[in-house]
């Protein structure tokens, strides 16, 4: 699903006009962005957590030389899907579909 596809069924479950879906989505991303921003932890109860944690420089490999390079840090954001999200994905139909091929 594309953000397209996600404004039109904000916008039917909603009753909105896709005008208005797409301001919800796009003030909704927003907000989470400017808390991200700010260092802030971002939890949507039942459905996921979002937040920042700083990621160390390091040493790498480039996979198409072999050769060793330097990797920066940075500050990175982390998803935790909460309860509900996990349980609602954690279905049998689901599993055999991504479960691998042997």
């Amino acid at each position: 699903m594309n953000k397209g596809e996600l404004i039109d069924k904000i916008a039917n479950k909603a009753c909105l006009k896709k005008a208005d879906a797409s301001a919800a989505l796009d003030a909704t991303l927003d907000a989470i962005k400017d808390a991200l921003k700010e260092g802030e932890k971002v939890t949507l109860v039942g459905f996921c957590t979002f937040a920042t944690s700083y990621r160390a420089a390091k040493k790498g490999v480039n996979p198409s030389t072999g050769k060793q390079i330097q990797i920066k840090d940075k500050v990175t954001v982390k998803f935790k899907p909460g309860k509900v999200l996990s349980e609602t994905v954690n279905t049998d139909k689901l599993k055999k579909q991504l479960k691998p091929k042997k």
